[in-house]
């Protein structure tokens, strides 16, 4: 249960919301309750939305962006790489010259392993005000309910992506409406990318990652049994939209608490920093 939420304005607008009761107990609601901008209407509004769990977490366990930023630079699992995957040499782990993290570099022919995040790819599917879900078949996260979504491939786009997602998990045939939802993951190393879609037919099943999939009225989003963090954030941000009137496009930050485990995932801070 969400016990506060602060939201902070910058130079290019302001804008400030207020808490009202939690949506069928998600922890996670906000209504506006002021927005104006100094520019146009999509100028870039900088908000920070810090919440803070149950009163068994201490609200020292919220990064401060300070914080944060060490912690992303620490979180990485570069001493991970033990060899070259060009060679097959030791890896020695240090900061080459003319850089500012640590890397792992071969002690043989020299070369630099970068590690680059990937991105996740999926389908908020709506059909008679309700929204498509799958349990999860597989782990992480096992018996949890997600939207249809997982890893971009080489050499397909991120709308293609979700497509093929979206079908793999669900067996669902979509037409993709316009993109909701980019939500950047640095702890972890990952940015989600999710989609407004349609069903071009009303059939689904569960495909092999998923051991059900059910459509769900808004009231009746099962919170509690959310898989991720990600899909938490963003099925909260479409019931906003949708009590608001507009459905808009979202972009923010979410950031992992250290120390927590991956089945917590209302352990997090939300830096929001654009809405469309």
């Amino acid at each position: 249960m969400l016990k506060a939420i602060q939201i902070l304005g910058c130079s290019s607008g302001f804008i400030s919301q207020r808490l009202k009761k939690p949506h069928s107990g998600n922890g996670f609601s906000l209504i506006s309750s002021k927005t104006s901008y100094n520019s146009t209407p999509k100028s870039l509004s900088f908000r920070v939305i810090r919440m803070l769990s149950s009163p068994s977490q201490s609200n020292s366990d919220a990064p401060s962006s300070s914080s944060s930023s060490v912690a992303v630079h620490l979180a990485g699992n570069v001493r991970k790489i033990k060899f070259c995957q060009w060679c097959g040499g030791p890896a020695k782990h240090e900061i080459p010259d003319g850089e500012e993290k640590i890397r792992a570099i071969c002690t043989f022919c020299g070369k630099i392993a970068y590690q680059n995040p990937k991105m996740v790819v999926g389908c908020l599917i709506e059909h008679d005000r309700k929204i498509l879900l799958c349990k999860r078949n597989i782990e992480p996260s096992f018996g949890l309910w997600t939207l249809p979504a997982g890893y971009l491939e080489i050499g397909e786009s991120a709308a293609e992506g979700a497509i093929r997602e979206t079908w793999e998990e669900a067996s669902a045939e979509v037409e993709v409406i316009s993109p909701f939802a980019q939500l950047d993951i640095p702890l972890i190393g990952q940015t989600y990318v999710i989609f407004l879609a349609k069903l071009k037919k009303p059939q689904f099943s569960p495909g092999p990652e998923s051991s059900e999939c059910c459509l769900f009225e808004l009231d009746d989003i099962p919170f509690d049994s959310l898989a991720f963090s990600s899909i938490f954030v963003t099925l909260n941000l479409y019931i906003e939209d949708v009590k608001s009137g507009k459905v808009k496009f979202h972009y923010g930050t979410i950031n992992k608490r250290l120390g927590t485990g991956p089945s917590d995932i209302r352990a997090f801070t939300l830096d929001y920093h654009l809405q469309v």
